[in-house]
């Protein structure tokens, strides 16, 4: 291609397909927090890959999901259902391994949408049979009709080239949207929130990170460091206490890890602090939502 192509793509796809690990395979940054836990993605979050060909701004989106027991499992239903909205690209992101019920909701998402389609299987790497990927293959094409499919494992690197050149393909001709230096459009405060929860989704027990989220008070640099004051939200003092951990060693390890992510990204030194308060509730509460910063609209 000699003309340049720019536009947003949305990646969608059921929880714990691999859109985040891909994000930041593509972008080369830990942007996308990764947990192998479902719904560790809450927010819009872009990515923004440049190249001489063109730019292609990724949205990553929290995987559709059928849970609905909470007004934040509603929401983030929405918010990745909304992300199709003024976006130039759809990729429908898919484990390679099998297909299931959520899997059918984005595709019935993607039915629906009037921008090119391509379809992705992710996790190429770990499928014994091949034939099982040529027939999950004609079944998907068989509903939707996608403007281009591609195989890939995010986590090894292969494939990616084969998606961004399909990307680029369905882009339009178009001046890049952002500066050539940038990898995302979130503010650093936003990035610093995630690792933390990221670390808080990593060392809890399954049932309690849901009822977490992290605001982040303080954002300082000053002349010998970065300093970061973030506040933990927890939905009981229960879960409270498990965050804390006995003697504070949970906290202490979650801010460790933390604090290492924080200063390879940022590229420079960092103090972290952590702090825990209860907001019964919070998930259930919509104004909340609103003010911890999970976006009505997208």
């Amino acid at each position: 291609m000699t003309a340049h192509h720019s536009g947003y793509v949305a990646l969608l796809g059921r929880p714990n397909a691999g859109k985040s690990t891909l994000l930041n395979a593509l972008v080369g940054e830990h942007l996308a927090i990764v947990t192998h836990k479902p719904q560790t993605t809450r927010h819009r979050i872009t990515g923004i890959v440049t190249r001489p060909e063109g730019q292609a701004v990724f949205v990553d989106t929290p995987g559709i999901h059928r849970r609905r027991n909470h007004a934040l499992n509603r929401r983030l239903n929405r918010i990745a259902a909304d992300t199709r909205h003024g976006v130039d690209v759809a990729v429908m992101l898919i484990d390679a391994r099998r297909i299931t019920d959520e899997d059918r909701l984005v595709l019935d998402l993607m039915g629906q949408l009037d921008v090119p389609r391509i379809l992705a299987f992710n996790k190429i790497d770990l499928l014994s049979d091949r034939a099982e990927l040529l027939a999950r293959t004609a079944e998907l094409t068989a509903e939707v009709d996608f403007d281009a499919t591609v195989y890939l494992s995010a986590t090894k690197g292969d494939g990616l080239d084969d998606l961004l050149e399909e990307v680029f393909r369905h882009l339009p001709e178009r001046e890049p949207l952002f500066e050539a230096e940038l990898f995302t459009d979130r503010s650093e405060r936003f990035l610093a929130a995630e690792l933390v929860r990221e670390q808080l989704m990593l060392q809890l027990h399954q049932e309690i990170p849901y009822g977490v989220t992290v605001v982040i008070e303080r954002f300082e640099r000053t002349a010998r460091r970065l300093e970061i004051d973030a506040l933990i939200l927890v939905a009981s003092d229960r879960h409270k206490g498990m965050v804390i951990g006995r003697q504070g060693q949970v906290l202490k390890r979650v801010g460790s890890r933390a604090r290492h992510q924080m200063a390879e990204l940022f590229g420079e030194r960092v103090h972290l602090e952590l702090h825990v308060t209860t907001r019964a509730d919070w998930m259930d509460d919509e104004g909340a939502l609103d003010e911890l910063g999970y976006s009505r609209d997208l």
